[in-house]
């Protein structure tokens, strides 16, 4: 595999990772007007057998975008665990298209916070992601 991929301008490799989203990845993040803005290449990896981008890649790059911006919109970072993760797929994309996450933080209370993210191809809003969490103590998320 080439270990080069082209990404936009502004981006970088994502702040934090796991041995899962490495083997999925790699992701990429920038911050525009204080959003965290996710994105991914998508690479023969990513690819079903009808030759488009496999849903699971859409949920797991939702699932980063909304659970960082989520958790990193507070200091210390909130400990948050996916309760709901609702997709609707509009869209599709194929190799090599430049996949962003864009993610609007609708509430964050005591014990739940609400999200709601638009994965874009280009132009296009793709899939949309309405996301439920649950805040998990006071113990705050590890920042590394």
């Amino acid at each position: 595999m080439d270990n080069h991929i082209e990404i936009p301008e502004g981006f970088s490799p994502l702040f934090r990772t796991s041995p899962f989203l490495d083997t999925v990845g790699p992701f990429f993040n920038k911050r525009e007007n204080g959003n965290l803005i996710v994105g991914i290449r998508v690479l023969d990896k990513h690819i079903n057998n009808r030759g488009f981008a496999h849903a699971g890649l859409y949920m797991t790059l939702a699932d980063i975008a909304i659970g960082y911006a989520a958790a990193f919109s507070q200091d210390p970072p909130l400990n948050l665990v996916t309760v709901n993760h609702s997709t609707d797929f509009v869209g599709n994309a194929k190799l090599g298209d430049w996949l962003e996450c864009h993610v609007d933080i609708q509430k964050i209370g005591r014990q739940v916070a609400f999200a709601n993210a638009f994965i874009w191809n280009q132009n296009e809003r793709i899939v949309r992601v309405s996301t439920v969490f649950s805040v998990i103590g006071d113990k705050p998320l590890a920042k590394s």
